[in-house]
């Protein structure tokens, strides 16, 4: 067989599974769902595969530990666990009911997101891989703001089609990203923006090879320097948001806008205002370690 048919092949059943997640999970009783999802997590944890041992890789950064030991391997556990409720929750979020969704989210800060969007202007909401960020894109949308994201090119392209249709289902509006778009997507969402809209994108792992290098954790990493760009274009505010679980509810902040620096050229202040995002999303995800779903690269000893 040819890697190309291999390939194929593992596209199309990564295909079957998340079509029978969307079918199937969103139509088991609760309590199952999650002893069955629970029980996942710990076996892709034993597991120990290129993706866990990543995550710990990664979580070692955040604890600021030079090797796993039994402290980060408990936490990568943990952090498993969340990941896999976020999946749960994926297939089960077109099941879950208005009054759910608004009444099990508990949330600061938003007071100054709404007023802007209120005085009839644009904003940027910038988040990492955290908590559920579909679930809050749910709750931000039936406050009666809807948001325009982008969405990761996937393949096979009917798996892409499939979130694609998740997600608009939420009332988001979806742009693919990929296939040397980039400008195109970008101007979007500009316009987006002038008209007052709220472009929301996740903004901690940098999908293409012109990242902006931040400081991270003490070390360098490369995020995206998308949504500062997008914010100094069109004059629109720039909110870090993070989340994560608070038991069985969901929890979010949105933290103060990230200002733009009076000096320099635009590149000089995208790159400011990378930084001043990383250091929110730091924050957040040093109180919050387990719910942080980052099983990619993304500092620069990594990727090299």
């Amino acid at each position: 067989m040819t890697l190309s048919a291999t390939a194929r092949l593992r596209e199309e059943a990564t295909d079957a599974a998340y079509a029978l997640g969307w079918r199937v999970v969103r139509k088991m009783p609760e309590r199952s769902a999650r002893l069955l999802f629970a029980a996942l997590a710990d076996q892709t944890w034993q597991r120990h595969g290129k993706g866990v041992r990543q995550l710990e890789k990664n979580l070692c950064r955040v604890l600021g530990k030079d090797a796993v030991d039994d402290e980060v391997r408990i936490l990568s556990k943990r952090a498993l666990r969340s990941y896999m409720r976020y999946w749960l929750e994926v297939f089960r979020l077109p099941e879950i009911s208005r009054e759910r969704i608004l009444g099990d989210m508990r949330v600061s800060g938003h007071e100054k997101l709404f007023a802007t969007l209120d005085s009839g202007r644009g904003a940027v909401l910038a988040l990492p891989h955290m908590g559920n960020y579909e679930q809050a894109g749910a709750w931000v949308g039936l406050q009666g703001y809807p948001i325009t994201t982008v969405a990761e090119r996937l393949r096979p392209q009917s798996l892409f089609d499939r979130f694609v249709a998740f997600r608009q289902s939420l009332g988001f509006e979806v742009l693919p990203l990929g296939g040397g778009n980039g400008a195109t997507v970008f101007g979007t969402l500009a316009r987006r923006l002038r008209a007052g809209r709220l472009v929301c994108l996740v903004a901690d792992r940098d999908l293409t090879s012109g990242g902006v290098e931040v400081d991270f954790f003490g070390k360098p990493a490369r995020m995206p320097g998308g949504p500062a760009a997008l914010a100094l274009q069109t004059g629109t505010p720039l909110y870090p948001v993070t989340l994560w679980y608070d038991g069985p509810r969901w929890a979010a902040k949105v933290h103060e806008e990230i200002p733009v620096p009076d000096a320099g050229s635009r590149k000089d202040k995208v790159r400011a205002m990378t930084q001043s995002l990383a250091l929110v999303f730091q924050e957040g995800i040093a109180q919050h370690p387990e719910d942080w779903h980052m099983l990619q690269k993304i500092w620069v000893e990594d990727l090299a």
